[in-house]
């Protein structure tokens, strides 16, 4: 199923560089995207973006990763002449890797409902 289905995604730049977070909807999601949602997959992901280098961070107490791209923006926003220079679009790439959860671990179906709780 698509990461998404688990957990939202922010996104923030800083000329050339890319922030992605991934941030889990529930605390029993986090240890499974902290196994599945590498920096080798982020790197394959993004790597018709001619990436430099990629980093992670992990924010166990917010259920989350943050993932700091280099060289994916095509020069940032004042150089890029791509329609997406800021990358706000980029989380949903991310979003959208195929992860596996385990046995009896069911996605959240309405996110509103379960995240206002």
């Amino acid at each position: 199923m698509p990461l998404h289905s688990i957990a939202h995604g922010r996104t923030g730049d800083k000329g050339n560089r890319l922030n992605v977070s991934v941030i889990a909807y529930r605390p029993e999601y986090y240890p499974v995207i902290c196994e599945q949602v590498t920096v080798e997959r982020i790197a394959a992901l993004f790597a018709h973006r001619r990436i430099s280098a990629v980093r992670r961070f992990e924010l166990p107490k917010l259920w989350a990763l943050n993932f700091v791209i280099d060289d994916v923006l095509e020069g940032g926003v004042n150089d890029a002449l791509n329609l997406d220079g800021h990358g706000k679009t980029h989380s949903f790439l991310v979003l959208s890797l195929p992860i596996r959860l385990p046995e009896g671990m069911r996605p959240i179906i309405n996110k509103t409902e379960e995240t206002v709780k």
